[in-house]
């Protein structure tokens, strides 16, 4: 396994949701079912290790619709070949998830 990262399910899972379109952490969670403290850790680190980045929405949008602005999140090249070799390893993530494309934000 020259190079090829090897992502927890829990990572992999996530990776999956930001590929399909679920943006943000709480539609992460929605889709997942996976609890906050799970993650938004796990964003953390996805990020830190440059597979995902992220970006905060305009406080103009978050103000016109009453809510706290939110933290938008995108799989990088890398992430993107992390996500490849995560969908080997777990073939059952795109039956979870299932893949779209996705307009950028």
């Amino acid at each position: 396994m020259t190079g090829e990262p090897r992502l927890s399910h829990t990572a992999a899972l996530i990776l999956q949701a930001v590929n399909a379109g679920y943006i943000y952490g709480f539609s992460v969670m929605e889709v997942t079912g996976l609890p906050s403290g799970t993650v938004y850790p796990a964003m953390r680190r996805l990020e830190r290790d440059e597979l995902i980045r992220s970006h905060w929405e305009q406080q103009s949008i978050a103000d016109s619709e009453q809510r706290p602005p939110r933290k938008y999140y995108k799989l990088t090249r890398a992430g993107n070949i992390t996500l490849e070799a995560s969908r080997k390893r777990y073939p059952l993530l795109t039956k979870l998830i299932p893949s779209t494309e996705v307009g950028s934000i």
